[in-house]
């Protein structure tokens, strides 16, 4: 969760901040005088006149009526635009989200799980308040929703304004409206399924009682339905070998692996294409949307992401087995216990791995650390990180956990190495980040600003002057390093001894077009970068493609056809 402070400031810029204060306040009240049995109830202030008396036997005794859904530039998943009197009669949760957040990711799959549990009850509204300029473009959010598989409506906020109204300070934040209209409980941060499911009990039977619950289904036509099949979709991670000619890439919404040659000719697929987390057979195995991956001879290293789990493939014998994670996500500062076996330790969506002398690195971007697992699997644990989202160099890793002193990363998402350290492009602080492979050494901010998770823009120059936008990924390459500028729609080329950063490829425009100057082409949040054969190959995200820039060849950009490679058909989930 990005904190109150800090979403704070960035939030109330330029608004009534009286007003903001007053209705944050109220919510507040609600969250302690509403809070369900063994959450622990916040101080209440004194009962603002807008909250009026309590029911008797009402179930939530504090209320105050919900602002309408009005400032949004647009609806997703929603043929029109909804209000809250459209929707009254049923519980509505608003999940105040933007789509960078990791906190906001681990969200989704609880709040699926609610709308599973009281489909006739219960109708969830995202409301898509963004962080990063990228982010508010209706465009980019409708990716984000396919991507994410979301199949509630979601409106735009770009502007914050139902943010503002509702007092919202930190991603993620859900309120519950009840079927009168009322906002009735408050929540911030990631909460379980359980932990959501307590205040719908509470007020179910009460509301029904009333006869005021409307139990009859709603359906919204949603972005999944209108969506194009295609042999890839959003591929998140790529990594080519030139020794074998082989490339693999993270096909990560169809749940696989995708095998070609570096010229695109397709080898096999890894994965049966079902969501799920089985080992086995190339053909029986599954996974939920992989992304990084190693690879150590006829070893394949995989971040399964949204299993929480790290998965070993066998290119000799055609397996899959999980290696370490334990399928639940870690809460808090994991992985305290050196002695446990590492498929005993619960993982945080693991997004990036990196291979050195037998030690297997990996962005842990849930719990904002990088942690080591030695090949043989004896072990897992945190290498560098406090534990803390923030940018803040320092030594690698404190003894007990969020001690201050020590170096801090913002959701590391990408691993690349020169061989004397490992790179990071730590995403929610867009900047990339050195780690000595010296456990005595510190952590070191190449390019972009420390202590601040709000500073981004699309700026070349040196060191702390460079700005990137949510960078996701980072490859070495002919003693530069290259980064994937996800929401700048960019391709950088970094110097790392100079901490020089400039544009290599990309207008900064979203799109698709090949060209013979790099800088002419265009990418859509590129967020895999990999290099072989004098070739830069790129996971173009949300154009379901790979990339290739031709670094022999005045870097010209074209884009890989996959010979063989057949879309997947539309799986159901489990």
């Amino acid at each position: 969760m990005i904190g109150p402070s800090t979403a704070n400031s960035k939030a109330t810029k330029g608004k009534p901040v009286a007003r903001i204060l007053e209705l944050t306040a109220v919510l507040i009240a609600l969250a302690g005088a509403n809070s369900v049995a063994g959450e622990p109830a916040e101080a209440n202030p004194a009962t603002p006149a807008a909250v009026g008396a309590a029911a008797v036997d009402h179930p939530f005794p504090r209320r105050v009526p919900a602002p309408e859904l009005t400032g949004g530039t647009g609806w997703v998943n929603a043929a029109e635009p909804l209000s809250l009197a459209q929707l009254r009669g049923k519980f509505v949760l608003l999940d105040f989200w933007t789509y960078c957040c990791i906190n906001c990711i681990h969200q989704i799959p609880e709040l699926e799980k609610l709308e599973r549990a009281y489909p006739h009850q219960l109708v969830v509204v995202g409301v898509h308040s963004a962080k990063f300029d990228g982010e508010q473009d209706i465009q980019n959010i409708r990716d984000a929703v396919l991507r994410y598989e979301i199949e509630h409506p979601v409106v735009n906020d770009p502007e914050m304004a139902i943010w503002h109204r509702y007092g919202v300070r930190s991603w993620p934040t859900m309120v519950l409206i009840d079927p009168n209209g009322e906002a009735v409980w408050i929540a911030s941060g990631e909460k379980t399924f359980e932990e959501l499911r307590q205040p719908l009990e509470l007020g179910i039977a009460y509301y029904r009682q009333q006869g005021q619950l409307n139990e009859q289904p709603r359906r919204f036509e949603t972005e999944a339905s209108k969506a194009q099949p295609s042999p890839l979709k959003f591929p998140g991670k790529v990594l080519a070998d030139e020794a074998s000619d082989r490339l693999f890439i993270a096909d990560s919404n169809h749940n696989r692996i995708v095998v070609a040659t570096l010229e695109g000719e397709l080898i096999t697929t890894i994965g049966s294409g079902l969501e799920g987390r089985a080992d086995g057979t190339f053909q029986t195995c599954q996974f939920h949307h992989p992304q990084g991956m190693a690879l150590d001879g006829d070893k394949l290293y995989v971040a399964d992401t949204e299993n929480h789990l790290l998965r070993e493939v066998d290119l000799t014998n055609g397996s899959v087995t999980t290696i370490a994670g334990t399928g639940q996500q870690a809460r808090g500062f994991a992985g305290l216990d050196p002695t446990a076996a590492p498929t005993n330790t619960s993982l945080a969506s693991p997004w990036a791995l990196w291979i050195h002398e037998g030690q297997l690195y990996v962005a842990m971007a849930g719990t904002h650390q990088i942690w080591i697992m030695p090949l043989d699997k004896s072990s897992i644990s945190p290498y560098a990180g406090n534990g803390r989202e923030d940018v803040v160099d320092g030594r690698l890793l404190p003894r007990t956990p969020y001690r201050l002193g020590f170096s801090s990363f913002a959701q590391p998402s990408g691993l690349a190495s020169d061989g004397e350290r490992l790179f990071v492009a730590d995403s929610e602080g867009s900047t990339i980040r050195a780690v000595p492979f010296d456990r005595k050494g510190k952590v070191e901010t190449l390019v972009g600003l420390t202590n601040t998770l709000f500073d981004f823009g699309d700026v070349d120059g040196v060191g702390d002057d460079v700005r990137l936008q949510h960078a996701l990924g980072v490859a070495w390459h002919g003693e530069n390093l290259y980064v994937a500028d996800t929401y700048n729609n960019k391709i950088k080329v970094l110097d790392v001894e100079e901490r020089s950063c400039k544009t290599f490829a990309g207008n900064g425009e979203s799109g698709h077009a090949d060209a013979e100057s790099p800088l002419a082409a265009t990418f859509d949040e590129p967020a895999g970068l990999t290099a072989a054969a004098g070739k830069l190959y790129v996971a173009d995200t949300n154009n379901h493609l790979i990339r290739v820039i031709d670094l022999e060849h005045g870097n010209r950009v074209s884009t890989l056809a996959i010979e063989g490679l057949a879309p997947l058909p539309a799986a159901e989930k489990p």
